[in-house]
């Protein structure tokens, strides 16, 4: 999850000249800058430097524990925190970032008291903060709370328009209540404002999701294949193509997404009933029903293998076979078997 946190360089609101300022807070400027232009690596060592100077120097700590934070660090990060903290307490950024880090590291219980507490800062001191908004909203999405979520969020695009990921977020919401037409409409909308060199490819395979659910099957193949520009050989994924491509009537190229699954993954029974489809449709009846056995054999109460070989029985005429995958399909609750059982094995 990309972190969107400004920072201001100022003094209180006050213009001091340079030669006045000194040497640790001529140090935490430039630290200052190299963080704005995401130079963490650079920065660091200075924040170190200031704070050799002056160990009281509470903004430097939460300035290093935001480099951490951006770097996956979250354990420093939390003990730079917690000395920010004693220094500075009762602070705003401090315990956003606190909020941020504990989140990010799958605390969310910690995190939402200290949100919690940065939000109470924020009323008081009359502080919009829309990355602060944005985390509440992650945190009511993870406890299902989604109508606040949605509040929260129409508020942080309030405040930030062009925040991709809160538009990402309102689609994942509207894709979980199952409302995929809108959920599709706030993805094209996040997409829309990522920028262009720096393109986030989860947003491309939540909207091939929400393509296939609303049978935009061709939409699905595209954003699947952008997906596959950055995040190469993923057995989900492929999965997830195939089947778009199996209602496209593209059954080679189904089939083919299907082995690279199966080459990395040979335990998955969907790999194997989805490949039997494609083959069946493509008249290779042998090799779908070799597909539906070994999907079976994996998953032995597989409705869908039983129900899709039955097809396959059909068409090669074995009529007594089909019934039988029918029956078996029926009893597992597969809900089109009884009425094809009706039709055609009576």
């Amino acid at each position: 999850m990309l972190i969107c946190l400004w920072y201001f360089n100022f003094l209180n609101g006050q213009i001091i000249s340079t030669d006045s300022l000194p040497s640790y807070q001529k140090i935490y400027n430039k630290a200052i800058i190299l963080i704005d232009s995401g130079k963490f690596d650079k920065a660091l060592p200075l924040l170190k430097n200031v704070i050799k100077e002056k160990k009281d120097f509470g903004q430097a700590y939460s300035k290093m524990a935001y480099i951490k934070i951006q770097q996956k660090n979250y354990k420093d990060a939390e003990k730079d925190l917690l000395k920010a903290e004693k220094l500075q307490p009762y602070n705003f950024e401090i315990f956003k970032l606190k909020g941020i880090n504990f989140f990010l590291n799958g605390k969310f219980n910690a995190s939402k008291e200290a949100l919690d507490s940065a939000f109470e800062i924020s009323k008081t001191e009359k502080i919009d903060d829309w990355e602060l908004l944005y985390y509440r909203a992650l945190l009511m999405f993870k406890g299902k709370s989604y109508k606040s979520a949605q509040e929260t969020l129409e508020s942080v695009t309030d405040l930030n328009p062009s925040c991709a990921e809160a538009y990402y977020l309102k689609g994942e919401i509207r894709f979980v209540k199952k409302e995929y037409n809108y959920a599709l409409k706030e993805l094209n909308e996040a997409i829309n404002k990522l920028p262009v060199t720096k393109p986030d490819y989860n947003f491309y395979k939540l909207r091939a999701k929400t393509k296939f659910e609303i049978q935009d099957y061709k939409g699905a193949v595209n954003d699947w294949n952008v997906y596959f520009d950055g995040i190469p050989n993923e057995e989900d994924a492929l999965i997830s193509r195939a089947a778009a491509k199996i209602n496209c009537k593209e059954f080679t190229g189904a089939i083919v997404d299907l082995d690279e699954a199966i080459k990395l993954n040979s335990k998955n029974p969907i790999s194997y009933c989805y490949r039997g489809v494609a083959k069946s449709e493509n008249k290779a009846f042998k090799e779908a029903l070799d597909d539906y056995n070994t999907a079976i054999k994996l998953k032995f109460d597989y409705a869908a293998a039983f129900f899709n070989r039955a097809a396959t029985k059909m068409a090669i005429k074995d009529k007594i076979g089909a019934c039988d995958d029918l029956n078996k399909a029926d009893g597992l609750g597969n809900l089109q078997a009884a009425r094809i059982i009706d039709k055609y094995c009576k």
